[in-house]
């Protein structure tokens, strides 16, 4: 169910995006709102899919793993089978903390921690002889150069709240 985000929605994401740990009564002084207001928007917007799991984003360096490696993955075969059997065996490789398909001249990105590169070669072979890859291209992460940044919401403007209510 798609819904409408006003002012009050958007200064939400905005807050929960910097600080997701943030106690309740902090961000309802922020929107304005009592407590309970702010926690049932929250909660809509969680029921609406928008807001995901609150998690802790780990420092990969400070936790032991040094290396962070983007593995550019071409698949040997391109059917249905092939894309599941990669997905799973990527599913079961802890050192692949994302993974998107996409298009291009490879098949799928992933990331890659790894604490040293005898790790990262097993990972590499893992891919290569469990999850079907006929060729591999790694890139190596040597600093970042800007971190994950916030979506940029913005509310809905008035004539789309209007055309949505009327659409409804």
């Amino acid at each position: 169910m798609a819904i409408t985000l006003d002012r009050i929605d958007v200064t939400l994401l905005r807050e929960l995006q910097t600080d997701a740990g943030r106690p309740n009564v902090e961000l309802a002084k922020q929107v304005g709102l009592s407590p309970a207001a702010t926690l049932n928007r929250v909660r809509r917007l969680r029921d609406a899919g928008i807001l995901g799991p609150a998690r802790a984003r780990v420092d990969a360096n400070a936790a032991g793993f040094p290396l962070l490696v983007y593995v550019l993955a071409t698949l040997a075969e391109h059917d249905e089978a092939a894309h599941r059997r990669f997905k799973a065996a990527v599913d079961k490789i802890p050192n692949v903390v994302s993974a998107d398909w996409v298009t291009g001249e490879t098949d799928a990105l992933l990331q890659v921690v790894a604490r040293d590169v005898d790790e990262l070669q097993r990972v590499l072979l893992l891919l290569s002889s469990r999850a079907g890859a006929q060729r591999l291209v790694t890139l190596l992460r040597l600093e970042e150069l800007k971190p994950a940044a916030p979506l940029p919401v913005e509310p809905a403007s008035l004539s789309e709240r209007v055309a949505a209510r009327e659409g409804a």
